[in-house]
């Protein structure tokens, strides 16, 4: 399932083609979208925002486009005359004169008035977005002190988006790495200044996989593991899918377990009990 980061970077590119541009036509494939094609043309679009893993479509006419990927949706950007090569079931398609944007596959998708998309049930329910930019670790760390989430482990936290919005299987990993935190830990077991290193990892890793484009080591060692042959999927994590293989830092042996239900990476090296 894309996370935070990815869907970010497809509401950008969604947004550097629909923002200030009349919508000429639109494609509504879904049943209980149907009705709202007609007020959909000729409106124009305002923003193109995310909330974790949602993307917000907001036009002039106060309607939004909620959409949610889940495991299978992705959007494609092309010119207008154009159509994705993809086998994929078209949902929705919104049409410029110059360039159109397409979501396939996705079922969790509505148009929704102002005050639909305030109460909407997952949207009223997610906690900060780790893409945030006005999200700062201190914030963090006061929710990590928080009854409800201070005794639950870090795998199980990371994966819940009423704590933070946007992270999923993939930056928990590479979070708890970064801050050299044993999954099983709990807030309640931190000390104040470890709980401060965990916010600021959540943050660093969150803008560093938004920035570049998925991948969570730093720009040099992407850079000097791709000067040596490895290709995107092996460079892009510390530890993520790489179980059995040496740690980049310590070089002890990454363990592949499962935490909260979830596959989870970690180095007993660095994130010791």
């Amino acid at each position: 399932m894309p996370e935070g980061p990815e869907i970010r970077l497809a509401a950008d590119r969604i947004a550097k083609v629909l923002v200030n541009h009349e919508i000429r036509e639109a494609q509504l494939t879904l049943p209980g979208l149907l009705p709202f094609r007609e007020r959909l043309i000729g409106a124009n679009v305002t923003a193109v925002d995310t909330r974790g893993k949602s993307m917000l479509t907001r036009f002039d006419n106060g309607l939004t486009l909620y959409s949610h990927n889940q495991l299978y949706g992705r959007w494609y950007v092309t010119r207008r005359d154009r159509t994705p090569r993809t086998r994929r079931s078209l949902r929705v398609a919104l049409h410029t004169d110059s360039h159109s944007a397409w979501l396939y596959s996705a079922t969790d998708i509505a148009v929704l008035t102002s005050a639909q998309l305030r109460d909407h049930p997952f949207l009223r329910k997610l906690g900060p977005d780790v893409l945030d930019s006005a999200l700062r670790p201190t914030d963090i760390r006061v929710r990590l002190e928080q009854p409800a989430f201070h005794r639950r482990s870090l795998a199980a936290l990371y994966l819940d988006q009423s704590f933070l919005a946007g992270i999923g299987n993939y930056l928990r990993s590479e979070i708890l790495f970064a801050a050299g935190m044993h999954p099983s830990l709990r807030p309640r077991d931190l000390t104040h200044a470890d709980r401060l290193r965990l916010a600021r990892a959540t943050l660093k890793i969150g803008q560093r996989a938004y920035e570049l484009r998925g991948v969570t080591v730093t720009r040099e060692l992407a850079a000097s593991l791709k000067r040596q042959g490895q290709r995107y999927r092996q460079y892009r994590h510390w530890v993520f899918a790489r179980g059995g293989k040496a740690c980049r830092q310590c070089g002890t042996t990454i363990e592949r377990d499962t935490f909260a239900g979830r596959t989870l990476f970690w180095c007993p090296g660095c994130q010791p009990a």
